[in-house]
């Protein structure tokens, strides 16, 4: 059985999120049990200095109707940045993992971005387009390349992480910090771009984001025809 959590289709729980979150928060505990936890569904101190952001079902609409565009996320948080993660593929047992500064892996093995060019590459996108300027700019960019949509985070990330796909904007997403921060470190470690639009900086805090190869990257913020230059939205 599930639930909806708001009037749209993809905002869904069911007992087994909470069952989720429930048994990571005992078990990281047995680890640490001075690091916070924060959950999706039951919250936490999100200004603790370290802390776990964790999302136990990412994509439980999909779950519920028995599509594959679902993960189980996690981040461990230490003074404002992400300094491991991992995203568990548990419909195909597929776990992927990175801890800052030691690359990012699948099942074990190393994994790397593309090197392809932003006018050969496959993106994500996701953004609010009733907002703003938004509905502009995402058709600029929908020009130069080929834009797909899973409507899940983790799984897109996954797939940039392993090189299948160049890259995911976000600009007023949907998503929530726990969405977003696992995914982030996954592909920096994999030799990724993450930077805040606007910024060559990132902080996991701002869900304004391009998280992508170095050459999609670069195309995306510079240049005449950049869509999103670096002295642009912050």
């Amino acid at each position: 059985m599930h639930s909806q959590k708001s009037a749209s289709a993809t905002d869904v729980v069911t007992k087994i999120d909470f069952e989720i979150e429930e048994y990571l928060a005992k078990e990281f505990s047995k680890i640490d049990t001075t690091v916070a936890f924060v959950g999706e569904e039951y919250g936490g101190d999100r200004s603790a200095a370290k802390q776990w952001l964790v999302d136990p079902i990412d994509g439980t609409a999909h779950f519920v109707r028995g599509l594959p565009f679902c993960t189980t996320m996690v981040a461990l948080i230490e003074n404002g940045q992400v300094i491991f993660s991992a995203i568990y593929d548990f419909v195909n047992d597929i776990m992927y993992h990175a801890e800052r500064g030691k690359g990012a892996y699948k099942n074990g093995e190393a994994i790397r971005v593309s090197d392809r060019p932003f006018g050969s590459s496959y993106m994500f996108y996701e953004s609010n387009l009733n907002k703003g300027d938004n509905l502009n700019t995402y058709l600029k960019f929908k020009k130069k390349t080929m834009v797909l949509n899973t409507l899940n985070a983790g799984y897109e990330f996954s797939l940039i992480a392993s090189g299948k796909i160049e890259g995911r904007v976000c600009l007023d997403p949907f998503g929530k910090d726990y969405d977003f921060a696992p995914g982030s470190l996954l592909v920096s470690e994999a030799g990724g771009m993450v930077a805040n639009i606007g910024s060559a900086e990132f902080d996991y805090r701002n869900l304004n984001f391009i998280a992508a190869n170095k050459l999609v990257y670069t195309e995306l913020t510079t240049g005449e025809d950049a869509v999103f230059p670096l002295n642009g939205r912050a």
